[in-house]
Formats: C-alpha cells, structure tokens, sequence
C-alpha cells in the first residue's frame, strides 16, 4: 500500500490487475485524452504493467498504482507519479473509470498522494499537465494546488499541454 484515504487504497499494480487495465485504457475518456495505448488484451496489458509501472517502481520507487474502493476493493483509477525526460521532476498522473467520475475520488486520493511525495519521497516540486480541452483535469490540478506554467510538449508528441507546477510547502 502507497497510500490510504477515508474511502481508498492506492497500490502497485500487479498482474492481476490486467482486466482493469484493459478495461480503463479503452474507455473513450482515456482514448481521448491521454491516447490509445493499443492494449487490446490481456497479454498486452500485463506487459503495460511491466513496462509502464513495475519498471519505474523498481528503477524509480515511485510510478502510477491502481487506486482501490475499500469497500469491495474494487479498483476505480490510476493514480501516480512519472518521471519524464521533458521534465526536472516528476508528475501526477489519474485516470478514473467513468463509473466512477465526479464523486472526489481522483481528488481524494491525489491529494493524498501529493503529501505523500513531499514527505514520504522528498519531492521539492511536482508537476502535472493536460490537454488545453480537458476542463475536469484543469480545474482538478487547480483545486489540488498546482499554479499554471505554461505550455509545453511534455510528450514530444506534436502535442502542446497546459503544464503546472507546485514547490513543497
């Protein structure tokens, strides 16, 4: 367990988590605004969790987890920091499943997370960033405290984002 709120758990992924991963990487919230990442099984997802999470929590200690209900531990998101290249820290990353949007969880369990990095891995600085167009991780960003940048190509992808920032407290 990385963290735990009133309603959450937020762990690392493991293998078991493969249908969940399927099923919130083909949702059209996550198609859009974060990119198809041509996970179309099972197979495919467990490498994602390899590549994508268990590499960086073995090389960095840190990436993104599943974040858990605790009542039922059914899993409802991902929620976790990246390390990119385009950046001098790392970033906040959530994606909830649409059943479960707008009821405070990414809220809940960022925030969470985001004392969890100044005191529990020393951050002095976390960013996070989103499409222009995405208007919930906006005001999301805003309310957990981070100050627009600028924009940037965070991805080097041909893609500008709206770029935040937040220093510890």
């Amino acid at each position: 367990m990385i963290v735990q709120t009133e309603r959450t758990i937020l762990r690392e992924a493991t293998h078991d988590d493969a249908p969940f991963i399927l099923q919130l990487l083909n949702e059209p919230g996550w198609l859009r605004f974060i990119g198809d990442r041509n996970i179309h099984d099972l197979q495919a997802a467990r490498d994602y969790i390899d590549l994508r999470f268990r590499e960086n929590y073995d090389k960095l200690g840190f990436g993104m987890c599943v974040a858990l209900e605790k009542q039922g531990q059914s899993p409802i998101g991902l929620i976790g920091f990246v390390k990119r290249d385009t950046l001098d820290a790392p970033d906040i990353g959530y994606a909830v499943t649409e059943t479960h949007q707008g009821k405070g969880y990414a809220y809940e369990v960022s925030s969470a997370l985001i004392n969890h990095g100044w005191h529990h891995y020393g951050f002095d600085k976390i960013y996070g960033y989103c499409l222009p167009d995405n208007i919930a991780s906006v005001r999301m960003l805003e309310k957990l405290g981070l100050t627009y940048l600028r924009d940037q190509d965070v991805n080097q992808s041909g893609e500008m984002c709206r770029l935040y920032v937040a220093t510890r407290p």
